[in-house]
């Protein structure tokens, strides 16, 4: 029996696939050379950085978690406000010009394709050459757990602006609302559930960074900042079992008191944004949001404070951008400022990537090809620790999103383990493998799995849990067995859902072997071959053109395998398994 067969009923697009579309075009190669000139002023910058960094001392006291924990938050928190603002306006510029987002698109998927852990040695090193040490530390971790956070939160306001349905668009028109209004009244409120649910996984993806920028050395430059990567860190280097005790309880309960009083109230309060036709019948529930929506006090701050807060800002924004009926059309001068800017910048991006070729081409020949067996080196680890991620998460993943009962009692843990940084348990596990025969190359694959796992699970969850409940009462009256279920039913449902996964969990794996592959443990250098190692050497090394050579290497590679694999695969994936009532 075919899919087709068992799910005509529903009239689901199990259809054969088009064709997966162009892999490059024009905005992509823009995107790519964006990309290489920022890198090669970052490089550039490198050269004035200071040849020795002393950076703070890190204390075992457990009675300094607490700062070290707020320290930590804050950096999230910040990085986490920043990405918020930038999704609102680069995601809804993007989805209303139709010229912007023939560029901002592909730029947005250049970017999130880019290892973000690749290019911190060189943001460092540039921000450092120009600012103070702390705070080049300080906002080099920022910027890193932003470019880790940023991509999917803007991705999915993006998704949510152009999927409004028309009939809600044409009401905001006829009631006149202008771009505040629509943006508070229609806009957010529709995209609110999905930037809940993207900003739980930003949080979760940013701690394994935060984690890695805090632990940051460079040579004798030592980048380390107070937080609780860098206690854990010092606790393995120092084989102080108790204060790595200290620090994991730390990092669980931080993660578990933000899970209970921050996402678990707002995925139940976004809940009421759900655009349904019947009533949910199993709501998200949160005691912290049954405790706070009951009080005196919560009452008393929106009568006195937000509220009236909420309507002078509302009163502002109407008068500052009133309705208008059509867009006024740019006046001659704009135009022609417009394609002055344009020269300019594609004048200095030919400038900065001539630079950048220059610095590269003194790289000897067998270099280049060491970078070659490094990238095919690293390819094997992430394919491997794909398949490991692979082989357990399909069937966990189906088993919680396809029992209710099972789900809630399961996803809450799942949600709080996801949270918790590999890198920060890194140390750890290396000091127990580093004694076994091929210990640092399990040690790493482990690292990389860590990396890439929770995103294949709740993505595989989410798919098993939006198979339609008539769909699976089909399958059990046409007495179907447990392996024709799979291959009719479930596969083909979570498809979609298990490629989204693969695409974000390869870019975690690449972005793990910079970790992974070369580790400064216990006064000692531990490294594998690999693209990761090569970056890692060449920033302790000083060796910039290398630095940036490497870089873009892997760059392009993730890139190359993004275009001619994932996205082929995703194309697959919305036009074959798409359902569609």
């Amino acid at each position: 029996m075919c899919s087709s067969d068992l799910v005509s009923k529903e009239k689901l697009n199990f259809g054969s696939a088009q064709s997966g579309g162009k892999a490059f075009s024009w905005g992509d190669a823009f995107a790519v050379l964006f990309v290489i000139a920022l890198l090669y002023l970052g490089a550039r910058l490198a050269f004035n950085a200071p040849a020795e960094i002393t950076g703070p001392d890190i204390s075992l006291d457990p009675k300094a978690l607490p700062w070290y924990t707020l320290l930590s938050v804050a950096r999230m928190l910040a990085a986490y406000i920043l990405s918020l603002l930038f999704t609102l306006v680069y995601g809804r510029w993007a989805a209303y010009n139709k010229r912007a987002e023939k560029i901002l698109m592909p730029l947005l998927d250049v970017l999130q394709s880019v290892p973000i852990l690749s290019f911190l040695p060189i943001v460092l090193l540039g921000l450092s050459a120009v600012l103070p040490e702390n705070m080049a530390a300080e906002i080099a971790s920022i910027v890193l757990i932003f470019t880790s956070q940023v991509w999917n939160l803007t991705f999915a306001w993006y998704q949510s602006l152009t999927t409004i349905p028309k009939e809600y668009k044409e009401a905001s028109n006829i009631f006149r609302l202008n771009r505040w209004m629509r943006f508070k009244n229609l806009e957010l409120p529709f995209g609110m559930i999905s930037l809940v649910w993207n900003s739980m996984m930003s949080w979760a993806g940013g701690w394994f960074f935060l984690m890695a920028a805090e632990i940051f050395t460079v040579g004798k430059r030592d980048f380390r900042l107070p937080g609780l990567g860098a206690y854990l860190h010092e606790a393995a280097n120092m084989n102080n079992i108790s204060a790595i005790l200290w620090g994991i309880f730390a990092l669980v309960a931080t993660v578990v008191v933000l899970d209970q009083l921050v996402w678990n109230p707002l995925l139940a309060w976004a809940d009421k944004f759900k655009v349904e036709m019947v009533e949910n019948e199993n709501p998200p529930k949160s005691w912290f949001y049954d405790l706070i929506s009951k009080g005196k006090i919560r009452n008393w701050l929106y009568s006195k404070v937000f509220n009236p807060l909420s309507n002078k800002l509302d009163a502002f924004m109407i008068r500052r951008y009133p309705m208008k009926s059509a867009p006024a059309k740019p006046k001659a001068w704009q135009r022609g400022l417009r394609y002055v800017v344009l020269v300019v910048v594609l004048g200095g991006l030919g400038f900065l990537i001539a630079q950048a070729v220059l610095m590269m081409v003194k790289i000897p020949g067998l270099t280049w090809g060491d970078m070659g067996l490094g990238l095919l080196a690293t390819l094997g680890r992430v394919l491997l620790s794909l398949i490991l991620a692979l082989a357990w998460t399909v069937p966990l993943g189906v088993y919680i999103g396809t029992n209710p009962k099972v789900s809630a009692v399961l996803q809450p843990i799942v949600q709080v383990m996801a949270s918790v940084p590999a890198t920060a348990l890194f140390p750890v596990v290396l000091l127990v493998m580093i004694k076994w025969p091929s210990g640092l190359e399990m040690a790493a694959i482990l690292l990389m799995l860590m990396g890439t796992q929770w995103y294949l699970l709740f993505n595989i969850i989410a798919g098993a849990s939006a198979i339609p409940q008539d769909l699976k009462h089909t399958a059990e009256l046409m007495g179907l067995s447990k392996w024709e279920r799979w291959k009719t039913l479930i596969l083909p449902a979570i498809f979609p859902y298990l490629i989204t996964g693969a695409i974000t969990a390869s870019g975690g794996a690449w972005n793990a072997s910079i970790v992974a592959e070369y580790q400064i443990f216990d006064g000692s250098v531990l490294k594998l071959k690999g693209i990761g190692s090569i970056i890692s050497h060449a920033t302790a090394e000083g060796d910039y053109p290398l630095l940036l050579a490497s870089t873009l290497a892997m760059i392009l590679a993730v890139v190359l395998i993004n275009r001619l694999l994932w996205r082929k695969l995703y194309s697959l994936a919305e036009e074959k398994y798409r359902m569609e009532n």
